[in-house]
């Protein structure tokens, strides 16, 4: 990837199921190996701040809602301002509500790819000893 092409942000959708991919091809292969998994708690650890940075913007852009809100209903005089403005916060509320989902339910499907990940390597070094693994 050349720099000009993540000048202005990268696709998570993307970015997300590129590793997504390489994780499940690795797992599905029996090719899991430690550095892998560095690589995806890495990932994660990214992941999990971009959606620490989403839910605070997101809590912003509702208590502007809300004011707008407040300004709509108890300030009339402030009419027909407030209103748009409250129709187009609450437009990207939505749209933050939906990337927000997206995030949270990525992060939370990456803990289990984690925990798959630690298994095979755990079940890979276990097999090299001859030993027998506990599983839950």
């Amino acid at each position: 990837m050349t720099p000009k092409q993540d000048r202005y942000g990268i696709n998570m959708r993307q970015f997300c199921a590129d590793h997504q991919r390489r994780v499940d091809a690795a797992l599905s292969s029996g090719a899991c190996t430690p550095r892998l998994l560095e690589l995806h708690l890495e990932k994660l650890r990214w992941l999990q701040h971009e959606r620490l940075i989403h839910l605070i913007v997101l809590l912003l852009t509702a208590l502007a809602e809300l004011f707008c809100v407040d300004l709509t209903l108890f300030h009339p005089e402030t009419w027909p301002g407030s209103a748009l403005v409250m129709l187009a916060l609450a437009v990207l509320l939505g749209f933050y509500f939906a990337h927000y989902f997206f995030l949270e339910n990525t992060t939370q499907h990456w803990y289990r790819l984690a925990e798959a990940l630690m298994d095979a390597l755990e079940g890979e070094a276990c097999s090299m000893h001859n030993c027998v693994v506990n599983r839950r």
